[in-house]
């Protein structure tokens, strides 16, 4: 009886022992949950180096590229209107805290980007008649050097992740124009080919375009000259506002296999009513889309630009990381 009695006291000590060791979890040391990681695909017969062939896509996407061949056989064109009211708002506070010249670029960047994780099917695109998945988000912008009429024009290509937050978004956008604006005009690897493939003569740039074409079908391409090219890539996008007119519908090109051409106007002031019938201003920015409708359908575009008109017009919600980052089909 006084040995159980013992044992019950010792066991009772060490527990107490124990317990004093584990340290209390408090709100502030529970680690905060991240987006899990996109699982590696093994590279089969059929893919590219940039993406991957879908081989379970319906049967009508499927036939599409070989009724359309061309990409701009297959453009649809998309117009809208982003609310500003909040987004400026967030990009005033976000100047407050230290961000240099952030501005509704770098929210719509971000917005693309988060669209993408919820909606993988935009970052499809045709090539050889086949439609494939981009490995990765790259987004392709042509800048110039500075505001003027005589400034060169250039190119640059940022990669993405599809949980980047709007703040990871700044700053690898603004890394990449600072990498190309400070470097001397025809430096950058871009302007270094483009500037070797205006050296050829017209007949045998003709056949040189043609050959270059005739890889990219096969998905022969260098990964090189796939990075370097501004005609591969997720979406193109340029700002009308900073030349002072509204946006265009800009084509997209049939060279390369960019599925995605968006332009963006200025700030613009609109007389609305609400609900109540109460007269007020608004700030609004036109946008116009070219799109590559042979990707996916229009009810899954339709549900994407949604997406991206919400994301755009409450910004605050691309501080977080996703809650959950889809995948496409394989």
């Amino acid at each position: 009886m006084a040995k159980t009695k013992a044992t019950e006291e010792a066991t009772a000590k060490a527990a107490e022992q124990a317990t004093e060791q584990i340290p209390e979890q408090t709100p502030e040391s529970t680690p905060e949950p991240t987006t899990p990681k996109k699982k590696k695909r093994r590279r089969r017969w059929g893919d590219r180096s940039d993406g991957y062939k879908l081989r379970t896509i319906n049967p009508m996407n499927k036939f599409m590229p070989y009724i359309m061949p061309q990409r701009n056989d297959a453009c649809n064109t998309y117009a809208d209107m982003f609310d500003i009211s909040k987004t400026d708002r967030f990009c005033r506070q976000k100047v407050k805290e230290g961000k240099m010249n952030f501005g509704f670029l770098h929210i719509i960047l971000a917005a693309y980007v988060r669209m993408i994780s919820q909606r993988p099917a935009i970052n499809r695109f045709v090539s050889g008649q086949k439609v494939y998945h981009r490995n990765d988000i790259q987004i392709v912008m042509t800048i110039k050097k500075e505001m003027t009429k005589d400034a060169p024009d250039t190119c640059i290509k940022v990669r993405f992740e599809p949980d980047d937050t709007v703040d990871e978004v700044y700053e690898k956008f603004n890394k990449a124009v600072t990498d190309v604006t400070s470097q001397p005009d025809d430096k950058s690897s871009f302007d270094k080919v483009n500037k070797l493939l205006s050296l050829i003569p017209g007949l045998l740039c003709r056949w040189t375009v043609k050959f270059l074409n005739f890889l990219d079908y096969f998905g022969w391409l260098p990964k090189k000259l796939l990075w370097i090219s501004p005609f591969h890539g997720t979406m193109i996008i340029t700002s009308m506002g900073s030349l002072g007119i509204r946006p265009v519908y800009h084509h997209i090109y049939n060279f390369g296999n960019l599925p995605v051409f968006m332009a963006y106007g200025g700030r613009r002031t609109v007389v609305s009513c609400d609900a109540d019938g109460n007269v007020k201003n608004k700030k609004y920015i036109e946008f116009k889309v070219v799109t590559d409708e042979r990707i996916c359908d229009g009810y899954y575009y339709a549900s994407a630009f949604k997406l991206l008109k919400r994301y755009v017009e409450n910004p605050e919600q691309l501080e977080q990381k996703p809650e959950q980052v889809f995948e496409d089909i394989d």
